[in-house]
């Protein structure tokens, strides 16, 4: 279990499309649960879903190898670059020996 790593991506919904397809075209076997609508704050806006604040974000979390990790992490980071205003986060935790 030491050698996977839980990966976690929120984003707006607007790039929901082009991080999916990028993981799963870059990386076979790609495996992941996404929530594809929820809701937040953020430091820069918040995202409800109502008639103020209409956007909305998405939760996409996978297990992954450490070599997978890198990569989704390089990948996810050109996105970053592409779609700087698109509030893409990113989070990685090891596993836990047992």
């Amino acid at each position: 279990m030491s050698d996977l790593y839980r990966v976690e991506i929120i984003a707006n919904q607007s790039v929901m499309d082009d991080i999916t397809e990028l993981l799963e075209n870059e990386i076979s076997d790609f495996e992941y649960t996404m929530i594809s609508s929820c809701q937040g704050k953020g430091l820069k806006s918040k995202k409800i879903g109502d008639t103020v604040w209409p956007e909305m974000n998405f939760i996409l979390f996978a297990y992954v190898s450490a070599e997978n990790a890198k990569k989704i992490k390089e990948l996810v980071g050109q996105l970053c670059e592409k779609f700087p205003k698109e509030g893409i986060s990113i989070f990685f935790t090891k596993g836990e020996e047992l």
